[in-house]
Parts: C-alpha cells; structure tokens; sequence
C-alpha cells in the first residue's frame, strides 16, 4: 500500500478519515495549514500546504501514491483552488484521486456548487489522474446549523433528502483510499433514506426537546432574507434548497453498505449517536 494524503485533515471530515486510517495502520501524509492543528497519529507525517500555494502543495504531495482531496470551502475562488490543487497531483506523481463531490453533480444541477462538483471531477479525470468521486448528499451534521430561532427556512418546497452522517462517509472514504479496486468509479452517497424538512425538524425537536419547525419560503422571500450577502453565497444558499425542492437531493444509495458491510445511520440514528453536532440547540 502505497503512502496516502489527506488534505482538510483538521477539518470535520478530514480528521475523521485521517484517525480511521490510522487504527488501520495506514502510512498517512496530512496536508494542513497550522501543523498545530494536526491530528498526532500515528504513521501519519504532517505537511504544511493550501491549495492557493500550489509550490508548497506540489512538495507537500510528492511520493503520495492516492490523494484524500476534500473539496476547498465554499467561497468565489474555489475553482481556482481546485485547478491549482490537481495540477500540483499531477507533477507530484500522484496516481489515484478520491474526491469529496455532490449528489447529483452535472453541469445542469440546481445546486451551483454542484455544478463546481462537476467541473472538479471533470478536471480530475481528464488531467489523467485515477478518480474516485463521492457524491456526497447533505450532511446530516449540517442539519442542526440550518435552525434560526426555533425555524428552519428555505425555498425546499415539499422535498427529501437523504441526509447523510460525516461518519458514515468517512467510513466509505477510507475503503475508497484503501483499495484501488474503487478507482475510476463515480458513488452516489447517501443515508438510507429521504426526508422531507417538515420530518427533519420534527426529528430534530425531537431528539433535542426543542420545537423546531419548517417553514418553506418563496424564492423571493430567501433571497430577501439573505439580503446583503454576495450574490455567489445567495445562489449558493438559495440553490442547496432547491436542489431539494426539484427532487436532487432525494437519491438513495446501498453504496455505503455494499462498500463497508454495515447500513449508514438514519438521522435520527445520527442525532442521538452525536450530540455534539446539535449541542447548541439545547443550551
């Protein structure tokens, strides 16, 4: 097995794959940006590199036969950073790519970030590198973050999701990076099954002991909510919702299980396993 880096190793999803690579003896490489930050595993050596530095990355990268690439933040220059972020694989003889996409990725997606997802994956393959791409649903763990005063708002209608748990894709990410037998193969990734929000926050108060609703809203009234943001983070905003609304999001897959063994948590499952993603509902 060949050395594997992880990029967003301080992050969320990142660090979780990272720790799961080390209880599987992994040689590991975590590319951060504040080493201070960095899990301490162990095999795991820790290099200093963004995507913006595509220099440092390149060497950051070097002797690295499958690169964990976690998706930059969202933000107006994230596909800039993504095209720096594979060449710098590329003459750092990187071999395979797993890569952290979205449900649904097309250059036709509701969703504009899923239409990013889609040029990332694109640029990957056609850049002659090896790619495993994950099409993440929505994180069950962003579900908490979506409850302003008690309501979650936004133009999704009456439509699912098939909330899934970082966990959960971590689990998968690690067999992704730990045979290559997943290289050139595209995943939908999801829980095991859709929820439309009304549901969502019934389970959500329900877990929590707080009442918590949907209240849906038209297109107009979400953009005038959001109103002196940047246009780029409106659409984005706007548009997960709608990705919702149309029916994008409600993809179901057995790709976790067939991959791991073991069914993905449903969002209740996950609440009640993480009560650290929803902790400040309850203070």
């Amino acid at each position: 097995m060949g050395l594997i880096a992880v990029t967003g190793a301080t992050g969320q999803l990142g660090s979780r794959v990272a720790r799961m690579l080390a209880e599987r003896g992994a040689a590991q490489r975590l590319v951060v940006r504040d080493p201070s930050r960095a899990p301490e595993l162990d095999s795991a050596e820790v290099a200093v590199a963004s995507f913006e530095d595509e220099s440092a990355l390149r060497t950051a990268l070097t002797g690295v036969q499958t690169l964990f690439l976690v998706s930059a933040h969202e933000s107006r220059d994230r596909m800039p950073e993504h095209r720096s972020a594979v060449r710098a694989a590329v003459a750092a003889g990187v071999e395979r790519v797993v890569y952290t996409s979205f449900l649904g990725a097309s250059p036709a997606a509701t969703f504009t970030f899923a239409r990013e997802h889609s040029q990332t994956e694109q640029l990957i393959a056609e850049s002659g590198l090896r790619l495993t791409a994950l099409r993440n649903s929505l994180y069950a763990d962003m579900l908490p973050l979506f409850v302003q005063d008690g309501v979650i708002r936004g133009p999704a209608g009456q439509g699912r999701v098939a909330w899934v748990a970082r966990h959960d894709v971590a689990r998968l990410a690690v067999e992704a990076l730990l045979d290559p037998a997943h290289a050139d193969r595209v995943y939908d990734v999801s829980g095991p099954e859709p929820v439309d929000l009304y549901e969502s926050a019934r389970i959500l108060g329900k877990v929590t002991g707080r009442e918590i609703a949907y209240v849906p809203e038209t297109d107009e009234e979400a953009r005038a909510s959001r109103a002196g943001a940047e246009d780029w983070q409106i659409a984005g905003w706007a548009g997960s919702y709608k990705a919702i609304a149309t029916g994008e999001t409600s993809v179901t897959s057995h790709t976790i299980e067939h991959v791991t063994g073991r069914r993905p948590w449903g969002l209740e499952e996950f609440l009640r396993n993480e009560p650290e993603s929803w902790s400040h509902l309850a203070a």
